[in-house]
């Protein structure tokens, strides 16, 4: 090998390893430094995405855990209250039994009336005033309470229905359901331009008021047509998500969306070009009006007046009004009982997720200690080669003296 000082070829190789050492150092006290193995998408493009996509989902659990444990809250609000009516009409049990006792004056009578109807105001009081976070809660009225792990397929409505109390309607008694009724959709024709290349071809779907349920078939172009399945009890935005979660759908360029002037409409979009004219085929949506079940009436005790003739009778119906709150209180223990169980199955499964994450994103600090030893000696050894290598070349000066 001839001398010269044109290129230090070896200072080059030198240089170059050197580079590549000190790169690799500092990924290395970057896993260290942070606990993470995967730091940017150029550590680990496949395991970043895994990991974004367990932490979304253990966000949407714990959100859902929390949201359980408020739903909870409500039906303890609710239990609560119930149980302060029950020592209420306890009482009146002791009134109308004492008011039933010919040895009671007209006067005596007739203070036992005036507690009795402080207790029916009160009882009303309970169910006009009682609220948790500002929302009524004896209203008749189902409360969803959402739980998901943050994709369509996982998510899960519980609409807990707790009832009404008033002195009119003390408890409740069993419930009664009435069905959901259907209509279907009619399936549009696209939007104009259908094809051409400077817009996509649309499909409006009418007023889906309430839920949908049925089978959609589109196709684009000469493509085969996607089909999605809706159970009942679909809301549109669940739709939706559902479409827009399906690969099929996505690959073959289609788009779901949910009108923003109109919110009960079901938009789907096709990509652009002259052979995406959107197709639709065997398509049967149906827009369901949901099954309710409202409770029935507990027991009126509104306009009763305690007195010598009618204490036994109202003794029977302040008997028959307990049994009534018992029921409404049974009711919503069972629904506590299944939100506490939602509630930790969403906490159970997000301490899976979050082991499972840890295992793909966290920092092996065996393997990454062991790596900055090796580094770190590199980098030494590197320098030593390079000024080395450096001064080899000094050697020809010796030649020139």
């Amino acid at each position: 090998m001839s001398l010269g000082v044109l290129n230090n070829i070896a200072a080059i190789y030198a240089q170059n390893n050197l580079n590549q050492t000190q790169s690799s150092l500092q990924n290395v006290l970057q896993q260290l430094s942070s606990g993470s193995r995967i730091n940017s998408g150029a550590d680990d493009a496949a395991g970043l995405a895994l990991a974004d996509g367990l932490q979304a989902n253990e966000a949407a659990l714990n959100q859902s855990s929390q949201n359980a444990s408020s739903g909870v809250g409500l039906l303890q609000t609710a239990d609560g209250a119930l149980a302060q009516v029950t020592n209420l009409l306890n009482r009146a049990v002791t009134l109308s039994t004492e008011a039933s006792n010919g040895t009671l004056n007209a006067n005596q009578i007739s203070s036992a009336n005036q507690e009795y109807q402080n207790i029916l105001t009160e009882i009303g009081n309970i169910g006009s005033t009682t609220n948790f976070n500002g929302n009524s809660v004896f209203t008749n009225t189902a409360t969803s309470v959402f739980v998901s792990d943050g994709t369509a397929s996982g998510a899960t409505t519980f609409n807990e229905l707790i009832g009404s109390l008033s002195d009119a309607s003390v408890g409740t008694t069993t419930a009664t359901t009435t069905a959901g009724t259907g209509t279907a959709l009619t399936n549009p024709t696209p939007t104009t331009p259908t094809s051409t290349t400077s817009a996509t071809a649309t499909f409006t779907f009418g007023s889906a008021a309430d839920t949908v349920s049925g089978t959609l078939k589109v196709a684009v172009g000469a493509g085969g047509a996607v089909t999605e399945n809706f159970g009942a009890g679909t809301t549109l935005a669940e739709a939706v998500g559902q479409m827009n979660d399906d690969s099929a759908f996505r690959t073959s360029g289609l788009v779901a969306s949910q009108s923003t002037t109109s919110p009960n409409e079901l938009i789907i979009t096709g990509p652009t070009g002259t052979a995406n004219t959107l197709t639709l085929t065997g398509t049967a949506l149906t827009d369901t009006t949901p099954t309710v079940t409202t409770p029935g009436a507990g027991t009126n005790l509104a306009g009763s007046t305690l007195t010598a003739a009618t204490a036994q009778t109202v003794l029977t119906n302040v008997t028959s009004a307990i049994q009534d709150i018992a029921y409404q209180r049974g009711n919503i223990g069972a629904s506590i009982n299944e939100l506490n169980a939602a509630s930790n199955v969403a906490s159970a499964e997000s301490v899976n997720l979050t082991a499972a994450q840890d295992s793909v994103q966290a920092t092996n600090y065996g393997q990454a200690t062991s790596d900055m030893a090796k580094y770190q000696v590199l980098s030494q050894t590197g320098i030593s080669a390079l000024a080395q290598a450096n001064s080899v070349q000094q050697e020809i000066l010796k030649l020139m003296q």
